[in-house]
């Protein structure tokens, strides 16, 4: 047996058929139902003309159907695609003719869009809305008459990432396993030597998930997948928004005990809603675990977090679609906050240096992964050279952030490199003065961006949303706040105030938009 992901969950489902594997609104699904689910649904796809190394896009909210389809595909050989379902229609084009996708499961509200563009899709073979899905699935047989499988089997997450157009990460289904899945542990005992340990670590179901983000992002469904591979439940909101309440009722109704959030996006509405009408009575206390992935938490938030829920561990979990996790960042009620975000990390991470050589302690470099990285990028084999390199026949991931190692050998994290800001000869990581800005009483949200300058090459400017209710600071203000903990030329210069922050679904910053944003409010020249 190999570390393929469809042949795991099928171990899973045998040997714990009666665990509860997913729950969604009014539907709750045992592991033997999932399995059989999935089972359907690639006896669909394949007499459809889904084969082994095909492409399955899945243009879908989050619900039980989108990891029955990652499931269903990998039984057959054949290769989920996530989709952005926030994407426009010449955004959906490129992605789904960059992934050469052959089949589309999609939610019927997205049902126009796919006919606009099908016509520029000639690969797109078939498409299964969801009004005829479970019609389909009651059609089809629950056989595993499937072929055989591979840890070589390749997993692709679609990434937009901060800057430029989506590309696909190739996995080793294997090497996603212990990269991104948990290896099976849940992050909990010794790695796993042979896939049929699988059976051992599911008998007694260590997490019930809730996933706060959408499966189209992989912080999602990587955690998804690290709860059923243990025998663990997966727990999904069935609202297609963040509702803060309806969550915090969701965990303690099913009795979560690991909740998934991406940054200050997820966590700040999420703490203004434990001070607002509706959860008086809510118990929250099987909550043990809150990690936030794909976006760092500001330490006021972690503050206020534990502070509200001192019962449960604040994880910051640091990782990339091309490295899977590399480490964590732990809070807890009583602890310290530290100012900057510090990780620790495993032998196969560190930075390095311009010369792709391990950086000195204090030194700037790129944060780095090497062991169990993916194969590359889907069809660009320029950027798999750059962001892949091989150095003494070690190969790397290198997708760009840049770091610092700590005389403790943690890790402190600065920031993307591409969406960094030169000014005046100094570099500024905008998530630095991010957090700053977010610990003031009267801000929201914000994002940070250089807009150009005549003088020092980019201006540091904030783009800023108020907290509702609370009095708007003057930007003199808000620079005096910012220069108690950063270095002055790291400090705003000017501000432009919005009435809500653009984030993508899964909570990261919209660099673009904000730099578009600051430079159309005529942010131009400022006193030297």
């Amino acid at each position: 047996m190999d570390f393929n992901i469809a042949d795991l969950l099928e171990l899973v489902a045998d040997t714990v058929p009666d665990h509860a594997a997913l729950v969604c609104g009014d539907r709750r699904l045992t592991f033997a139902e999932f399995d059989e689910r999935a089972t359907r649904l690639a006896h669909v796809l394949a007499a459809n003309g889904v084969g082994r190394g095909d492409h399955v896009a899945l243009y879908l909210y989050n619900g039980t159907e989108y990891l029955e389809g990652m499931l269903a595909a990998f039984k057959l050989g054949a290769v989920p695609i996530n989709v952005n379902y926030r994407y426009v229609e010449h955004e959906l084009e490129y992605l789904l003719a960059d992934a050469d996708a052959v089949a589309i499961i999609h939610d019927d509200e997205f049902g126009g869009k796919v006919d606009a563009i099908r016509a520029a899709l000639p690969k797109v073979a078939f498409t299964l809305g969801l009004g005829a899905y479970e019609a389909a699935l009651a059609a089809a047989p629950p056989t595993r008459d499937f072929g055989p499988r591979s840890g070589d089997d390749l997993y692709i997450l679609y990434t937009g990432g901060t800057t430029g157009m989506p590309k696909g990460v190739m996995w080793r289904q294997e090497d996603v396993f212990f990269g991104a899945f948990g290896g099976g542990a849940g992050g909990v005992g010794a790695p796993i030597s042979a896939p049929e340990e699988i059976a051992e670590r599911c008998l007694e179901p260590r997490t019930r998930c809730v996933p706060a983000c959408p499966f189209m992002h992989g912080t999602a469904h990587w955690m998804a997948m690290s709860a059923l591979l243990t025998g663990g439940t997966v727990v999904i909101p069935a609202e297609h928004h963040l509702d803060p309440g309806a969550l915090w009722r969701l965990v303690a109704t099913e009795e979560a005990n690991f909740l998934v959030i991406v940054g200050d996006a997820f966590a700040r509405p999420l703490l203004d809603a434990l001070d607002g009408p509706g959860l008086d009575g809510v118990d929250l206390s099987s909550l043990r675990v809150v990690l936030s992935g794909g976006a760092i938490l500001s330490p006021a938030v972690k503050r206020a977090f534990t502070d509200r829920l001192p019962g449960a561990m604040l994880v910051d979990g640091y990782g990339a679609s091309e490295t899977g996790g590399q480490g964590q960042s732990v809070a807890v009620a009583g602890g310290e906050v530290g100012t900057a975000p510090r990780f620790r990390v495993g032998d196969d991470t560190m930075v390095l240096g311009d010369d792709l050589r391990p950086a000195a302690v204090g030194e700037v470099g790129r944060l780095a992964r090497r062991g169990r990285v993916p194969v590359g990028y889907y069809k660009d084999p320029e950027k798999t050279a750059a962001t892949f390199p091989v150095v003494d026949g070690v190969r790397w991931a290198v997708p760009g952030d840049h770091a610092v190692t700590e005389a403790d050998g943690t890790i402190t994290l600065l920031g993307r490199g591409s969406v960094s800001i030169n000014t005046g000869g100094e570099k500024v990581y905008p998530e630095e003065v991010e957090a700053v800005l977010k610990a003031h009483a009267a801000v929201f949200d914000a994002v940070v961006v250089g807009v150009p300058d005549p003088r020092w090459g980019e201006r540091v400017t904030a783009v800023v949303q108020a907290r509702p209710g609370a009095p708007r600071p003057g930007d003199d203000e808000l620079q005096e706040h910012a220069r108690t903990q950063v270095a002055g030329y790291k400090v705003p210069r000017g501000f432009v105030w919005v009435d809500a922050i653009v984030r993508s679904p899964s909570g990261k910053p919209d660099y673009r938009w904000a730099k578009a944003t600051a430079i159309d409010a005529g942010e131009g020249t400022v006193p030297a």
